[in-house]
């Protein structure tokens, strides 16, 4: 044992007398004793029994994978597999352990079945197979996610691009010719979708015109008074047709002038351009693929320009009361600069987190990248010839 790990043993005894640090040590503890808890009877189990009978004792008792796999337990559904890789291709009772993750919307079950499927290599036919009732994992996918899934993703938008975030994800990993099955009722899974999903569609439409119409309403006030100010100019102008510079702002040389000129262009194109999108998103006919990536990346571009035109509108208020007056009073800079940021770090602190939510499954939400269906080589390089 090296000095470094005879340091730590003898320092931890100290760390767990710290209250938090006692409640971490004690559910990491717990975890430790539930794992091995699991592999004991994991391993007794496959001692006792053969392997037809720990099938049998799955599907008879089915609620134990059904709830490994909707808590999330991804422990038990390691230390499973790992023992019983049947398990996999089995009804237990009415579905396999792939289209209870999918249908739980478990990312992280559903990539380790597909990584022992490329282990084993049966994964393809491991996506392909149907249930009783003809139904695809593409169909598990098309139905509406569980409540406790949704209610963890904020806005019914979110939701919206989410579920079709898995549509597409478990669509990629499958054959082109599986897609487009159809089960025993002769639907296929595009038609369950939008069936299933038809009430959060609607939710999804109304939420996104009422913020988009709220929005546009901020920023074309913003815009009117952006437009305005441009044309009354803090200090008027040089009213002397002698002079060469009629006409001329009187401060146009001053820093602050110059501050409020460019923020008062920079708030007038950002708010149309704020405009442009709500409006864009008022207009648009609302398909489920449009919140994928449509809808969504219109309103973070336009989240974005409102923000800067609101700060940019807020600088170009102070530069000029401080050209006012800044020369009477030495100190007037102090609190124009402590209240002017201040509208902006809340609308900040308001909507940042929304923000975020939108940005984040947007550009990095796939479902299932690693695991996408590619067409193999020689059948790409016999169609090329072909061709």
């Amino acid at each position: 044992m090296s000095t470094i790990d005879q340091g730590i043993r003898a320092f931890v005894p100290y760390l767990t007398r710290v209250p938090c640090l006692i409640k971490l040590y004690k559910q990491k503890l717990m975890h430790e004793q539930a794992m091995a808890l699991l592999k004991h009877m994991l391993v007794e189990l496959n001692n006792r029994m053969k392997e037809q009978e720990v099938i049998v004792f799955f599907k008879e008792n089915p609620d134990i994978i059904k709830v490994a796999v909707k808590e999330g337990i991804i422990e038990f559904v390691v230390e499973g597999l790992t023992k019983f890789r049947s398990l996999l291709w089995h009804q237990l009772p009415d579905e396999r352990m792939i289209e209870m993750a999918i249908a739980e919307r478990n990312e992280m079950i559903v990539s380790l079945i597909c990584d022992i499927g490329d282990e084993v290599g049966y994964k393809i036919d491991l996506v392909s197979t149907t249930d009783d009732h003809k139904n695809t994992i593409l169909h598990y996918a098309a139905k509406l996610a569980p409540s406790a899934q949704l209610n963890l993703i904020s806005g019914v938008d979110l939701q919206m691009q989410r579920e079709v975030q898995w549509f597409k994800g478990v669509e990629s990993i499958m054959r082109e010719n599986d897609r487009y099955k159809r089960n025993e009722k002769g639907d296929t899974a595009r038609y369950v979708f939008a069936h299933e999903h038809k009430d959060l569609l609607k939710k999804g439409e109304d939420w996104m015109k009422d913020t988009s119409g709220s929005c546009m309403i901020v920023a074309a006030l913003i815009a009117t008074v952006a437009f305005a100010a441009a044309f009354t100019v803090p200090g008027g102008n040089i009213n002397d047709s002698n002079n060469t510079m009629n006409g001329t702002p009187v401060f146009l040389g001053e820093t602050s002038f110059t501050l409020f000129v460019v923020a008062d262009a920079l708030a007038l194109f950002t708010s149309i351009t704020s405009v442009l999108m709500f409006l864009a998103i008022y207009t648009s006919r609302y398909a489920e693929l449009d919140f994928l990536k449509s809808l969504p990346q219109k309103l973070i571009i336009g989240f974005a320009t409102l923000f800067i035109s609101m700060a940019a509108i807020l600088v170009a208020f102070g530069a000029p009361l401080f050209i006012v007056v800044g020369g009477r009073f030495p100190s007037a800079p102090i609190p124009i600069a402590l209240f002017t940021p201040f509208p902006i770090l809340l609308f900040a602190w308001l909507q940042l987190p929304l923000f975020y939510e939108m940005v984040r499954p947007t550009y990095w939400g796939d479902i299932l990248p690693n695991h996408r269906y590619i067409l193999p080589t020689v059948k790409r390089n016999n169609m090329k010839n072909k061709v």
